[in-house]
């Protein structure tokens, strides 16, 4: 069975009066340990499809199914339990908070899931030595490079053992050849069984995972 199933999927906005398909019929299938990436122009969809597909917005029409749950029909705190325990964002920008350390920046999602803190501790190190990071654990987000910030937040996102890890233009703020590192990274982790989705608009990235799908003006048109 699929890890991700969508059927006919419509999202649909009303702007200035007009009606906007940000997706228009999307039909997909993601088996668990697939790398696939999802790849467009700008405005042809596919944050949409990504926020979807991550319960953080819901359908216009069309069915969504995710381990087995129907989120098209789930509530809004269903789908929060769901993005907490089942699915780990990474994005462009970090999304590190300033005050806190790297560890305690990669101890957030487990401290809304009401993990206990010595418990917290232990989940946030493993991460962190996930990506190669422990010896940074105390460090500021300020005292860190691009690289080194982007791999903090994906030892976040892999702290609670999510089913899924979506990666919303992961290079974006990145030179070359640390981007080529984390690329490195997602492929790594997809060897050993992750479920990865990177969202990008590069060809070249696009083309190191195992699948890729094209989307235009809200629909699928390759992969």
């Amino acid at each position: 069975m699929s890890l991700l199933e969508l059927r006919q999927v419509r999202k649909i906005y009303h702007v200035a009066g007009e009606e906007v398909r940000a997706l228009d019929g999307v039909d997909l299938d993601v088996n668990e340990g697939e790398a696939i990436s999802i790849i467009g122009p700008s405005g042809s969809g596919k944050s949409t499809l990504m926020h979807l597909l991550g319960c953080l917005d819901s359908p216009t029409e069309g069915s969504i199914r995710f381990d087995g749950m129907d989120l098209s029909k789930a509530s809004a705190s269903e789908l929060a339990k769901v993005r907490n325990r089942k699915i780990g964002f990474v994005f462009q920008t970090f999304n590190l908070l300033q005050r806190l350390n790297v560890l305690q920046n990669v101890e957030l999602p487990m401290i809304y899931a009401g993990i206990p803190s010595r418990q917290r501790y232990e989940m946030a190190t493993r991460a962190l030595n996930q990506v190669d990071l422990a010896n940074r654990a105390k460090h500021r987000p300020a005292q860190l490079s691009g690289g080194q910030s982007q791999r903090v937040a994906i030892a976040r996102a892999l702290v609670n053992d999510p089913k899924i890890v979506f990666a919303d233009e992961p290079t974006g703020n990145l030179d070359s050849q640390t981007g080529n590192t984390i690329l490195e990274l997602f492929r790594d982790l997809s060897r050993k069984g992750r479920t990865i989705i990177l969202v990008t608009h590069e060809a070249r990235i696009a083309s190191q995972t195992h699948r890729k799908i094209e989307i235009r003006d809200g629909k699928i048109v390759g992969g």
